[in-house]
Parts: structure tokens; C-alpha cells; sequence
């Protein structure tokens, strides 16, 4: 009698998910299809395009044949419903907030965030009315306590940058659904290889595509995931652009029309449609490529991590390290529950002599490169201080792990000796 086989495992999915023979040239990677726009097969064909009737390709502002398969990659990565592709991180967090808020409306994030993250939410969101209230990421209740008949969303980072806090996503998923509320969790740093924010709550995923995805710092790109779990229709709040009549689709209601994939298309076909920040198909290419090495870069990434925080946390010059891989870390027992495979490849340490001292290292480093990325082959440093958090306050810095003493590492897959060498000769200087 046949057996069901047994799903794909995650270094399957990462090179195979979503990707078939291209059908017109037999082509076996997926082609970079670099055009504006797509022939419609008749009239009657383009107009259920534009009704939302059937699925296919009209502009490449909206979606773009290699983006799709990219897209498919990575739902199945995070076990997701569907996913949209966009131009950056910053373009994906937009789109989801666009799509879930209203002006007047608020959400509650982690105090510990990305610098530019922090900025976002504090400025830019304010100009469309959206509302951001803090709470800490290390206090799962404090999210509850933050919660108002105004809030919409929960959202933080599964391991937060700068610090390399591991956060118990699990705790603060638990919150959102007892209030009825979709959670968001940023998975950039973590990536689906060591954590999969669904298993643990989330109902929507988003990443900078730029960093550990792709892999190799040649590109920029965002992603959202809808993880299929929230029913917009039975939802506490009126999410409107997911529940009510549509004008701009014949009234058509897309929470009733696509189900459990329906976020994933309002984010694109009202936010993406609308405000243009579409990922360019050359992009979606090389961060395509880049998957396809995720599961073997996590692997070497945590190893030499693990290596080098251990080396630091016994340094003369180093006050402190913050490294969730650490036995002797305090959230060594939360990485080991939610991503034991690793916890990732960025961390913090701070530095005896402060500031200055933080300035010196990274001018003398020789291997690593100075520059404000994450989630490269190679080894990364900056001073957050100086330039990735300099827009913040002092108390926001340090409420955000970016205090005067503390400089991140994003550690890549070169050789740890050589890794650590450098470090060790910079800090002699």
C-alpha cells in the first residue's frame, strides 16, 4: 500500500520551494524577468487581472515572476500562507501597519528594536496618525499593560538588534491572542532556520531580506508573511481594509473573497499598488540565490559566534558581553526553547573604556568591515552609538541596547581564528 512521503525538510524547501524549469526556455534557475509589464491574453483576460478574478502578472510594481517565487520560498520557509515581496525592511513594516491601522489607531512594540525601526515608528508613523506605545521586550506583561481600546497590533524582533536579546515571542504571542490581537514579529535576525515565529504565535512575519536571507550584503529587500492564523472577519477591532466593501475592487470584501492568504493580498494590492515600493527583479534574483545557502551559512554564522562571544567574555578589555548562546546568558534557557539550533550571528559587548574605547576598535579592526549592516558572509562591527542609534536620545539608546560602551558584531563564515585575531590585535591598539 503507498505511503504518504513525508514533507520536505528545510535545506529541500530552501533550494527547491517555489522554483520549477523555466517552461518557455527549460532554463533550471529561476530567470531574472526584467520588464515592466506583461501582455494580456485578451481583454477579458486583463479585466479579471484587475478585478482580483484570477491570479497572474500586470506590472511589476505589484508582482513580477521572479518576486513570485521568492515569495513562495519563503512562506514555505515560515510555514505561511503567502508572502509579498518589497523593496526593503522598512518598505515591509510600512505595508503591514498600512494595511492593519487607521489614524487614531495605536500598536504596542519592544523598546528594543532596530535604531531605524525605533525612528519609524516614533516619526514617520506619526504622520499618517498611527501611534506607537513601548513596552520592553524582556517583560512580556509590560505588552499588556500597554494595551488600550486603540491598539491594533503587538510587535517586536525574535532576537533584537542591536543586543541580541533572544525575546519570548512565545509569552508575548499569548498576550495578543487573549486580546484578540495580530502579532507581529521581525524574524531578520533570527531567520526561519532558527526560529519559525508561527510555531509561537505570530500572525504576521516580516524581514529585511537584505540581511541573513540573501546573505551576502549585494542586496536590498523586504518581506511580508501572512501566517494564515488571524480571522480578520471574526476580529475584535474592524481591520477596514480587510472587512469592508473594497471601492477600489467593486465592493469586493478581500478578508470574505481570500481567507486565510487575504492579508498577504491586501498588502498588496492596496499598499504595494498605492505606494510603489516594489522590490526590482534583479534583487529578488540574488536574495533567491542566497536562500538557497541559508540552512549551511546559519549553521558556520552560529558556530563562529558562539566562538568568538566565548573568547570575548574573557577578555581584560571587555566589561560584558550579551550573547543569548552563552550558557551563562539569562536568556540562554528562552534561545534554547524557541531557536535551538543557535541564536544567530549578531551580538553586543561592551568595552571598559566606553565610548572612546568603542570608536578605537572599530577603527582598528582589519578584517571586519566597518559599516552598518548585518547578516554578511563577512564579519561586521559597529558603534551603535555613533551612527546606527546617533538619531536616539541617550535613554533611548540604552533602553535600546545601544549604550555609549556597546558595539555590535555580526559574525560571518570565515575562519573563527582569523575572526578572533582581528578583534584581539584592535583591541591591543
Amino acid at each position: 500500500m503507498p505511503t504518504t512521503p513525508p514533507p520536505p525538510g528545510f535545506a529541500t524547501l530552501a533550494i527547491h520551494a517555489g522554483a520549477a524549469p523555466d517552461p518557455a526556455t527549460g532554463a533550471r534557475i529561476t530567470p531574472i524577468y526584467q520588464t515592466s509589464a506583461y501582455v494580456f491574453n485578451s481583454v477579458d483576460h486583463a479585466a479579471s487581472l484587475f478585478g482580483l478574478e484570477s491570479f497572474g502578472n500586470i506590472y511589476t510594481r505589484i508582482g513580477n515572476p521572479t518576486q513570485a517565487v521568492l515569495e513562495q520560498r519563503i512562506a514555505a520557509l515560515e510555514g505561511g500562507t503567502a508572502a509579498l515581496a518589497v523593496a526593503s525592511g522598512h518598505a515591509a513594516q510600512l505595508l503591514v501597519f498600512h494595511t492593519l491601522m487607521e489614524t487614531g489607531d495605536q500598536f504596542v512594540a519592544a523598546r528594543q528594536l532596530y535604531g531605524g525601526s525605533v525612528n519609524q515608528f516614533n516619526h514617520a508613523f506619526k504622520k499618517f496618525g498611527w501611534e506607537v506605545a513601548w513596552a520592553d521586550g524582556t517583560d512580556p506583561e509590560s505588552f499588556e499593560r500597554a494595551i488600550t481600546p486603540k491598539t491594533r497590533a503587538l510587535f517586536c524582533e525574535s532576537i533584537a538588534n542591536p543586543g541580541g536579546v533572544m525575546i519570548d515571542i512565545a509569552a508575548i504571542g499569548k498576550i495578543a491572542k487573549k486580546h484578540g490581537l495580530p502579532f507581529i514579529v521581525d524574524n531578520t535576525l533570527a531567520s526561519p532556520y532558527l526560529c519559525q515565529p508561527k510555531q509561537h504565535g505570530a500572525d504576521i512575519i516580516v524581514h529585511s531580506m537584505t540581511k541573513f536571507l540573501g546573505g551576502h550584503g549585494n542586496s536590498i529587500g523586504g518581506v511580508i508573511v501572512d501566517c494564515g492564523t488571524f480571522d480578520w472577519l471574526k476580529a475584535k477591532h474592524r481591520y477596514k481594509t480587510l472587512v469592508e466593501p473594497n471601492p477600489s475592487y467593486n465592493g469586493m470584501t478581500l478578508g470574505e473573497t481570500f481567507g486565510n492568504f487575504a492579508f498577504a493580498i491586501a498588502c498588496r494590492v492596496m499598499g504595494l499598488r498605492d505606494l510603489g515600493p516594489a522590490i526590482a527583479p534583479f534583487n529578488a534574483f540574488l536574495i533567491l540565490t542566497g536562500i538557497e545557502t541559508l540552512p549551511l551559512r546559519m549553521e558556520k554564522h552560529c558556530a563562529n559566534t558562539l566562538a568568538v562571544a566565548g573568547h570575548l567574555a574573557k577578555h581584560p578589555k571587555v566589561a560584558w558581553v550579551n550573547y543569548a548562546g552563552l550558557a551563562s546568558n539569562k536568556d540562554n534557557a528562552i534561545q534554547k526553547r524557541l531557536a535551538p539550533k543557535g541564536a544567530g550571528a549578531v551580538f553586543t559587548f561592551g568595552l571598559k573604556g566606553g565610548y572612546a574605547a568603542g570608536v578605537s576598535l572599530v577603527s582598528n579592526v582589519k578584517l571586519f568591515s566597518h559599516l552598518a549592516n548585518i547578516g554578511d558572509t563577512r564579519s561586521l562591527i559597529i558603534h551603535p552609538a555613533s551612527t546606527t542609534h546617533r538619531q536616539l536620545t541617550d535613554a533611548q539608546r540604552i533602553a535600546a541596547g545601544a549604550g555609549p560602551d556597546v558595539v555590535r558584531l555580526s559574525i560571518g563564515i570565515e575562519d573563527a581564528a582569523d575572526i578572533i585575531g582581528d578583534l584581539d590585535q584592535a583591541l591591543a591598539g
